[in-house]
């Protein structure tokens, strides 16, 4: 019957799901906080993950001018990619509690 945010009425008008509409704004406080969240656990991990690697407890800067190139392009993409990664799951758990609360689908 329904398809998406749309369902047809009798009259063959078309009128925006509450549901979705609900569901969407109840996302957008809950994303912003779990985005902060998962910017701090990215931040942690990617320290840890760091020392693991190179040993040492600071990652270098762009402009730390006792790095090189390539330490500090390194250190660039693995915290690039830990916080990707740490979004995507952080963004994904949202959406599905998101769903399991209001019974649709936030995007």
């Amino acid at each position: 019957m329904s398809s998406g945010p749309l369902t047809r009425l009798n009259g063959g008008e078309k009128k925006v799901n509450d549901n979705v509409k609900t569901s969407k704004i109840a996302y957008k406080p809950v994303g912003l906080v779990l985005g902060a969240v998962g910017g701090m656990i990215a931040g942690m991990a990617f320290k840890q993950v760091w020392k693991w690697v190179e040993g040492e407890g600071d990652a270098p800067g762009a402009t730390d001018e006792d790095r090189s190139w390539k330490e500090i392009l390194i250190a660039a993409g693995l915290q690039g990619a830990i916080f990707a990664v740490v979004k995507a799951a952080v963004d994904r758990s949202g959406a599905v509690a998101t769903r399991r609360v209001t019974g649709t689908w936030p995007a």
